[in-house]
């Protein structure tokens, strides 16, 4: 479905900006540090974290979107360590100082706790993980995302899967978004920013 999303148009579908949660929260993203952004797409959010100086990797499923995504850090001169591959076949097993997911709604309740567990796992100790997404209110807007109530994330479901770490961001809003085709006009998002215990 996503490469077919992706190929079907030859412009950036979600635009070639990153998402305004990494621009309104510059200081997670921290030069030096090492960072993941999963699931990301045509590049926009992994590139603009390199620019701000981290050693970036990323990985996505479409390869389509992971060339856009290559030419993408091209012209913004700066090195992304680019992968093709699903969820399933990424190597949870990495650490990195700061993990990003942004817009990865994609699984329902039934994988959704293994999918907060590998991202958890991917986060080093004292790291930041930055979790971006939709409410359930977003199905009425239909300005993006999918169809699924399910799919949506509530404060009260972020603070349960990751409530046992240090929560320095978790807030719900609505205000409107600009980001390419894929993600138009009013919308409704949460934000998570949670640090890892440094001894866990």
């Amino acid at each position: 479905m996503w490469e077919e999303r992706y190929s079907a148009s030859e412009d950036y579908l979600f635009g070639r900006a990153p998402a305004q949660f990494l621009r309104e929260n510059p200081g997670w993203l921290r030069a030096g540090g090492t960072g993941l952004s999963v699931a990301d797409g045509e590049g926009r959010n992994s590139v603009y974290m390199a620019a701000q100086g981290l050693e970036m990797c990323a990985f996505d499923m479409a390869p389509t979107a992971v060339e856009r995504a290559r030419a993408l850090a091209r012209e913004r001169s700066v090195d992304v360590d680019f992968n093709l591959s699903d969820w399933q076949g990424w190597d949870w097993s990495r650490q990195f100082d700061l993990v990003a997911a942004i817009f990865v709604q994609f699984t329902g309740p039934e994988e959704r706790p293994g999918q907060f567990s590998d991202l958890r796992r991917a986060v080093k100790p004292g790291g930041i993980v930055m979790l971006h997404g939709y409410t359930p209110e977003q199905i009425a807007l239909g300005t993006g995302g999918p169809p699924f109530v399910e799919n949506m994330y509530t404060p009260d479901l972020l603070a349960n899967a990751f409530g046992d770490w240090d929560i320095l961001r978790l807030a719900a809003y609505e205000r409107d978004v600009q980001e390419g085709r894929g993600h138009c006009g009013k919308s409704a998002l949460i934000d998570l920013i949670a640090r890892r215990p440094a001894k866990t």
